[in-house]
C-alpha cells in the first residue's frame, strides 16, 4: 500500500493557508495588513482588476539531457499517454583493471535507485522508507516492463555544429537536431537477459519490474559454516530501487575478457568502445507507473560485476579464491526519451487575442504565454501600459517621480476548467499542485521568486507566497482543483517605479519549483526548432508528466476568466 503517492507534490491544509495569507477571498480588503483601521483616515484601500492575454504554446521536442535525474515508465492522464525511457553512458570505477587469474563472474547487478525518504524504524530497529518519486494510479504501484539494451549510439558531450563551444543538446523525440534523428536500431543493440533471483525487482513474468518501498536485504553464506549449514550473514541493506540481476555472459565478453586491452585504458577509449545502456520502458497489462530515478548517485546507481579469482594459496590442496567487484557508474550524459500518444491534440493558441482554454502539459507538452497591459486605451489613446502607469505614478520624461497609489499586493489568478477536465475523465490526483511563473525574455524567475523566503528545503512548501499551490475543494489533498494564485507584487512595482520592461511571462507545470533558481542548477533547456530561434523551457516542466486545463481570458464563463488583481492604497483628499 502506498503511504505517499508523490511526496514532491504533497499539499497540506497548512500549505493552503500559507499560500492564501493575503485574503480569504479574491475581494477581501487588506486594511489589517497595510494600515491600522484607526489611523487610515486619510487613505483609501481599494482594488482593481485588469484583463490580461493568455494563450497556449504547444512545444516542439524539448532538450532532455543535463536534467540531473532519469525518468522511466508510463503515465496516463486527460491528455493521453507518455512513456519515458533513457540512455546513459557508463563510467568505469577504475581504468586498466587487473582482474586476476581464472576469473569467474558470480553475478552482475544493475541498480536504479528511487528517490526515497527514511521515515521510520521496523521492530528490529532498521530504517523503513517512503518513496518520493513514483506516480501511479490507485493505491498501489503498478508494474512496468523494462528491457535493457547495449547502446551503440555515440553520445557526444559537445555540439560539433557550434565549434565544440557548447554542450550537445539531445531531445525528447530521440534526436540531436531536426536533421539528426537517433535510430532505434542503433539504440537497441544486444538485449541483456534478466535472471530471476531473490532480492531483485524482476519477476518471472517476462521483464516485469515490481515497484516497492521495501529494502533489499542482501545476504551471503557463512564461509566458516559446515556444508550442511544454511546459515547466512547479512551483508547489506539496499534502499528501495529497481534492482535487476543480469546474465553474466555479456559482461564477461565485454569487460572481463578485455583486461589489458586499450579499450579499458581511459575514458575516451571506453566511451567509444562501450557506449552505454538503453533502458526501455513499456506498459504492463496496458498500465504502469512513472518513476523518477536518482541515476546521478555514483554510490547507488550503477552496474556492479561481482567476480572471484584464483589465489596462490591452498588449503588441503584446495585452491582458494578471492572475491572482487568492478563497478560501472552512470555517466553524466544521460538522455530521457518521451514517447507521446496524446488523445487531446496540443496546438498553438492566439498570441494576439488570447485563448478561452489554456492547456498546460509537462514534458514535450505545452506552456502558456501571458501578456500584461496589452493594446490601446481608447479613451486616452495611450497604450494600456502607459495608462496603467499614469494611474499609479507621476512621470517626467517617462521616468518615475512620485506615487499616486501604493501597490500593496498584486496577484495573477487562474481558474481550473473543471468541466473540460471532467469531460476528459481526469483524475484530480493527476492535477499538478505547483505551476511555475517566469520571465520568458530573460529565461529567469520573477523578482518575487527571490524575495519569497518560504521553505526552500521541501519543494511542496517552497515559494508558496509567490507561486501559490493549487487550491482544492475543501482543502483536501486529493480534492478537485479550483484555482492558482501567483503573487507578483514586486514585479508590478518594478514596472511602475523602476521603468522595467513589460516582458511576456510564461506559465508551466512544475515538478520542483526549487530547481528554477539559477544559483542552484541549469534552469531552462532548449526547445528544438529549425528556425534558429533561442527557445527554452523550464527544466521543472520538462521533468513533470502532469497536465491541467485552465480558463483563459476569452472563456465564455466570465467569472472564471484569468485576471490580474491589484490592491492599493491612495490618499482620499
Amino acid at each position: 500500500m502506498k503511504n505517499n503517492k508523490f511526496a514532491l507534490q504533497i499539499l497540506s491544509v497548512g500549505l493552503i493557508f500559507l499560500s492564501f495569507i493575503a485574503c480569504d477571498s479574491d475581494y477581501a480588503t487588506l486594511d489589517s495588513d497595510v494600515l491600522n483601521s484607526d489611523i487610515a483616515t486619510n487613505f483609501d484601500i481599494d482594488s482593481s482588476h485588469y484583463d490580461i492575454i493568455t494563450y497556449t504554446k504547444a512545444l516542439n521536442p524539448v532538450q532532455t539531457n543535463q536534467l540531473g535525474l532519469s525518468t522511466l515508465g508510463v503515465y496516463d492522464d486527460a491528455y493521453g499517454r507518455v512513456t519515458s525511457s533513457f540512455v546513459t553512458q557508463l563510467t568505469p570505477s577504475t581504468y586498466d583493471p587487473s582482474f586476476g587469474d581464472e576469473v569467474e563472474i558470480d553475478s552482475v547487478v544493475v541498480t536504479l535507485p528511487f528517490y526515497s525518504t527514511a521515515t521510520d524504524f521496523d521492530d528490529d530497529g532498521n530504517l523503513t522508507y517512503t518513496l518520493d518519486s513514483v506516480i501511479s494510479d490507485g493505491d498501489t504501484y503498478k508494474d512496468i516492463k523494462l528491457r535493457i539494451f547495449e547502446n551503440n549510439y555515440f553520445i557526444r558531450n559537445f555540439d560539433p555544429s557550434a565549434s565544440f563551444s557548447e554542450g550537445q543538446a539531445y531531445y525528447s523525440d530521440k534526436s540531436a537536431s531536426p536533421t539528426e534523428p537517433i535510430s532505434t536500431t542503433v539504440l537497441e543493440g544486444e538485449e541483456l537477459t534478466f535472471l530471476a533471483a531473490p532480492q531483485t525487482s524482476h519477476t518471472s513474468l517476462g521483464n516485469t519490474i515490481s515497484i516497492s518501498e521495501d529494502v533489499f536485504i542482501l545476504e551471503s553464506e557463512n564461509p566458516d559454516a559446515d556444508e550442511d549449514d544454511t546459515e547466512t550473514t547479512l551483508t547489506e541493506r539496499v534502499a528501495p530501487a529497481i534492482r535487476v540481476k543480469l546474465d553474466p555472459t555479456f559482461w564477461k565478453n565485454k569487460i572481463i575478457d578485455k583486461e589489458g586491452d586499450a579499450v579499458l585504458s581511459n575514458q575516451n577509449n571506453f566511451y567509444n568502445y562501450f557506449r552505454g545502456l538503453y533502458f526501455k520502458a513499456e506498459a504492463y497489462n496496458d498500465d504502469g507507473s512513472y518513476i523518477f530515478l536518482n541515476t546521478g548517485s555514483a554510490n547507488n546507481a550503477n552496474v556492479t560485476i561481482y567476480y572471484s579469482k584464483l589465489t596462490a594459496s591452498t588449503v588441503d590442496d584446495d585452491e582458494l579464491r578471492d572475491t572482487g567487484t568492478y563497478v560501472l557508474t552512470f555517466g553524466t550524459n544521460k538522455i530521457n526519451f518521451l514517447e507521446t500518444d496524446y488523445s487531446l491534440p496540443l496546438n498553438d493558441g492566439n498570441a494576439e487575442t488570447g485563448d478561452s482554454k489554456i492547456y498546460l502539459k509537462g514534458g514535450e507538452g505545452a506552456i502558456a504565454g501571458i501578456k500584461l497591459f496589452q493594446g490601446i486605451d481608447e479613451e486616452t489613446g495611450l497604450s494600456n501600459f502607459e495608462s496603467f502607469r499614469n494611474e499609479y505614478v507621476n512621470l517626467e520624461n517617462n521616468e518615475f517621480v512620485s506615487s499616486k497609489r501604493l501597490v500593496n499586493e498584486a496577484n495573477l489568478v487562474f481558474y481550473v476548467d473543471r468541466d473540460e477536465l471532467a469531460m476528459l475523465g481526469a483524475d484530480p490526483e493527476n492535477e499538478p499542485n505547483r505551476l511555475y511563473l517566469y520571465d520568458v525574455d530573460n529565461k529567469a524567475p520573477l523578482i518575487d521568486y527571490y524575495l519569497d523566503v518560504t521553505n526552500s528545503a521541501l519543494p511542496s512548501f517552497s515559494k508558496t507566497n509567490h507561486l501559490g499551490a493549487l487550491e482544492r475543494v475543501d482543502d483536501e489533498i486529493d480534492g478537485e482543483g479550483v484555482k492558482y494564485k501567483f503573487k507578483i507584487t514586486e514585479h508590478i512595482n518594478n514596472l511602475l517605479l523602476r521603468d522595467s520592461t513589460n516582458v511576456e511571462l510564461g506559465l508551466a507545470v512544475s515538478l520542483n519549483v526549487n530547481i528554477e533558481d539559477p544559483s542552484v542548477s541549469f534552469t531552462q533547456n532548449k526547445e528544438q526548432n529549425d528556425e534558429g530561434l533561442d527557445l527554452t523551457v523550464p527544466v521543472s516542466s520538462i521533468l513533470s508528466p502532469r497536465g491541467t486545463i485552465l480558463h483563459g481570458n476569452t472563456t465564455p464563463e466570465e467569472s472564471k476568466r484569468v485576471y490580474l488583481e491589484i490592491y492599493y492604497t491612495e490618499p482620499n483628499n
